[in-house]
């Protein structure tokens, strides 16, 4: 079963002179040209993400108005509008009432669950307690050089890290990240770091995850996870495989987690 955190981004290239590209074709063998469509306010939106993913708007700062950046692309406001409306139900930026849009950072509040589905049976959801088991740079095994696109041997950061609630030990987390993206990612680094994790991937690796796909299935805990999770072996646990995307539909992270459900579940909202 797969979900997803968030939407693509626009796969359509924009023209240079806004009209739809057309298909090719030959009259003399009978081939019918096939032509191809994108609306105006998707190719506005594309060029957008292009100057999101390019860093010219970084993570929380205020995009030009929709008047702005109607004169930029030559297009009318309500074209603006619709492109910034289908990036903002992306989560790619926020609009603030009386401020502006800005572009959506980990570093909100309203950030740290959008990635985090396990929510508690009672009360409302909080920040887990953190703490890291292993912190090292290995080789990239093959299935996890083929989830990252990477080459198998490649380096990966591999990260093994225990979240509580409560003092609760509730998930077992092991991360694998290109070790080319996130030199200098350390157990010392981490530990230090007070907020979310992604929050710190975006200010200090540049690496934004804007979608995840999730592969979730029933597991037994075996008798290391059960020791951590502080549980008896066979105890039900829910595994969930995520691999992480960034801007350019880049695979920049794989996570398994192995989640005790005895005083949470996993909700996710399909829309």
């Amino acid at each position: 079963m797969k979900k997803s955190a968030s939407m693509n981004q626009a796969s359509s290239n924009p023209n240079s002179n806004g009209a739809p590209a057309a298909g090719t074709g030959s009259a003399a063998t009978g081939t019918t040209p096939s032509p191809t469509f994108s609306p105006l306010y998707q190719q506005i939106k594309a060029l957008i993400t292009q100057s999101l993913q390019s860093g010219e708007w970084k993570p929380g700062e205020l995009i030009p108005s929709e008047v702005e950046l109607a004169g930029r692309y030559k297009v009318s406001q309500g074209t603006v509008r619709k492109a910034i409306d289908e990036l903002a139900a992306e989560n790619l930026v926020v609009r603030r009432q009386g401020k502006g849009t800005f572009v959506a950072s980990h570093h909100e509040a309203r950030a740290h669950f959008r990635f985090l589905k396990l929510m508690p049976d009672e009360g409302v959801p909080y920040q887990a307690d953190h703490q890291y088991i292993e912190v090292k740079r290995i080789r990239a095994a093959a299935e996890v050089a083929r989830l990252l696109d990477l080459k198998s041997g490649d380096a990966v950061v591999y990260v093994k890290r225990l979240l509580s609630f409560g003092g609760a030990p509730t998930i077992l987390e092991e991360l694998w990240l290109p070790g080319q993206l996130f030199k200098g990612l350390t157990m010392e680094r981490l530990a230090e770091y007070k907020g979310p994790m992604y929050g710190l991937f975006e200010s200090e690796f540049g690496t934004r995850m804007i979608r995840a796909t999730e592969k979730i299935r029933a597991v037994a805990a075996d008798e290391a996870n059960a020791e951590l999770l502080k549980v008896m072996p066979g105890t039900p646990l829910l595994c969930v495989d995520r691999v992480s995307f960034t801007y350019g539909d880049k695979a920049v992270e794989l996570r398994r987690g192995l989640y005790l459900t005895a005083q949470h579940h996993y909700q996710n909202e399909l829309s």
